[in-house]
């Protein structure tokens, strides 16, 4: 009788324990359903500036359009590279998918060859174009993939967020992501992530940090962010994407999401 009783309020203790984690857990899980599914627009067209900074401090600038487009639940995205001479008429077209059994699909055109290479998992931890954003980068992330926890509520610019770990499931996105977790900062009033850690298998950092953003039409859009690769508290590599020119809900012809457009160029 005691043994029994002395199990059961074992029992009950434990599952008092587990409540608020289980209840931390779901609270993290939905937060991040509303980041996936914050409304980002059926079409975008922009210019992008690509800034690429290294330890030492030397710049080098790479001037691109980007063309995204939803498919249904899918969205497909193309970037053209326009100056300068060493990457010009490069392109790259990613089909993000929003089925998680799916892998998503990217390409790479490359003039000096006039070959379209189709990038595979095995590769997409590996830089884009010398940046700090890899392959993987590039595409957005399947949340059946992740478990989330919530760390606390914190603040960034004088706005109230929250802060998020998102731990991989298995060794294989680990292997193709290059990241063994990431914390989030997310913010309340639009469910943006506007700055966040990527901890790499390698020991390094990446540092994101979405600095200037802008809402136009209900829908919230980014003016300038960075990339910032570190090992320890030292600087190895930065880059900084700012973008322009942008046309929200235009006009975009289906072609412009195919591997010949990229051989084509714009």
């Amino acid at each position: 009788m005691k043994t029994k009783k002395l199990l059961f309020l074992l029992g009950v203790g434990a599952s008092l324990l587990t409540i608020p984690a289980v209840a931390e857990e779901t609270d993290a899980r939905a937060i991040m359903e509303k980041v996936d599914a914050r409304d980002e627009g059926d079409t975008l067209e922009q210019d992008m500036m690509m800034v690429l900074i290294d330890k030492n401090g030397k710049e080098r600038t790479r001037d691109i359009k980007s063309y995204a487009k939803d498919f249904g639940e899918d969205s497909h995205k193309t970037m053209f590279f326009k100056s300068p001479s060493d990457v010009k008429n490069t392109a790259f077209l990613t089909y993000d998918y929003d089925d998680s059994v799916k892998d998503d699909d990217q390409w790479l055109y490359l003039p000096a060859l006039k070959k379209v290479k189709r990038i595979p998992s095995t590769d997409k931890s590996s830089s884009f174009m010398g940046s700090d954003f890899s392959y993987f980068d590039m595409t957005d992330r399947d949340l059946e993939d992740y478990d989330f926890k919530l760390l606390k509520e914190t603040q960034v610019r004088g706005h109230d967020a929250w802060m998020i770990e998102s731990t991989p499931r298995n060794q294989e996105i680990i292997d193709e992501s290059g990241y063994e977790k990431t914390i989030a900062i997310v913010r309340k009033d639009n469910y943006m992530v506007v700055r966040a850690i990527n901890f790499m298998s390698s020991g390094k950092k990446k540092y994101l940090d979405i600095k200037k953003i802008r809402e136009e039409s209900g829908i919230w859009l980014i003016d300038e962010m960075t990339m910032t690769t570190k090992k320890g508290k030292r600087t190895l590599h930065k880059t900084i994407l700012s973008f322009d020119n942008v046309t929200l809900n235009g006009k975009i012809d289906d072609g412009v999401f195919t591997t010949r457009r990229l051989e084509k160029g714009l």
